[in-house]
């Protein structure tokens, strides 16, 4: 076995069993993290690539991470990273050798399908002769990095700032504010917004913003914001900078109300999208710099 298979084994089985243990999904920083502090690593595997900057440990697990991905054991979504049913079953199916066997036997199988031919070298994992997974690999990395930051920036907002980058976004988005709640009590109305400058179309879109990134908004919260939807025509647009829990989005979908559930994946990604929309001022309030990277086929 490799050097960076034998890497792979263990990583790649720490980090099955973390997401197991945190109920199946978790930001990948924090995967890495974790591992970072319960697996022992030696000088080598420690080693710090002069031209990226990063670890050899850490590469070789993105690098192996699209194997499991396409066995079907994980996914990776907006940072996080997702143990499927699969992968979950094959965690105690398996042992960490044959975990990585059978991932990468379903990589062979796939890329076969593909046309490609995957080299199984004992190189440094930068040296390593399958270009595209590599290339896929770091770009993961620069990805969950760009997260990371643009999550810090965010949560070093107090509650008032993310309630004017909603208020922002909402502009952006062609919507016309009509008010915004000073801080105190607000009676689960945060933003007013309306469709005309005038506020004479309907609906009127009753906003709440929850800036709290560690929690998730419950199914009580959001029967709150639909009863302060009082005119038949009113929206509810429920922001939070952290998740809705499962009874939360099911509270959403079954209210007599219409209610737009946006949590902190989704706000980014409008706010990417919109962001050419923003004033100079507003893109201030989170600007974001775009890098292009050389893309793939597959």
């Amino acid at each position: 076995m490799s050097r960076s298979k034998k890497i792979a084994m263990k990583t790649i089985y720490a980090t099955f069993k973390i997401l197991d243990e945190a109920g199946g999904e978790m930001r990948g920083k924090e995967v890495v993290d974790k591992i970072r502090n319960s697996v022992d690593f030696d000088n080598y595997e420690k080693h710090v690539f002069e031209r990226t900057g990063y670890v050899r440990w850490e590469s070789v697990l993105h690098f192996y991470t699209i194997d499991t991905m396409k066995a079907g054991f994980l996914r990776k979504q907006k940072g996080n990273w997702i143990l499927t049913p699969e992968g979950s079953d094959a965690l105690k199916k398996y042992t960490p050798e044959e975990l990585i066997e059978v991932a990468t036997k379903e990589y062979w199988e796939w890329d076969a399908k593909n046309k490609k031919q995957k080299v199984d070298s004992d190189d440094d994992i930068e040296l390593i002769e399958n270009v595209s997974q590599s290339q896929k690999a770091l770009i993961e990395q620069y990805e969950e990095i760009a997260s990371t930051g643009i999550r810090e920036f965010i949560l070093s907002k107090n509650p008032y700032e993310f309630q004017d980058l909603v208020g922002a976004l909402l502009e952006a988005m062609g919507y016309f504010i009509s008010s915004i709640a000073d801080k105190g009590p607000d009676g689960g109305i945060d933003i007013i917004a309306y469709s005309d400058p005038l506020g004479t179309s309907q609906p009127r879109i009753i906003v709440q913003v929850k800036h709290r990134p560690n929690d998730a908004i419950s199914s009580d919260e959001i029967q709150k914001l639909s009863g302060a939807l009082k005119r038949n025509s009113d929206v509810g647009i429920f922001v939070t900078s952290g998740r809705f829990s499962k009874p939360a989005s099911k509270e959403a979908v079954h209210s007599r109300e219409h209610i737009e559930l946006i949590d902190f994946d989704r706000f980014i990604s409008l706010w990417e999208e919109y962001y050419n929309k923003f004033s100079d001022e507003q893109k201030n309030m989170l600007p974001l710099q775009p890098i292009y990277f050389l893309g793939s086929n597959e």
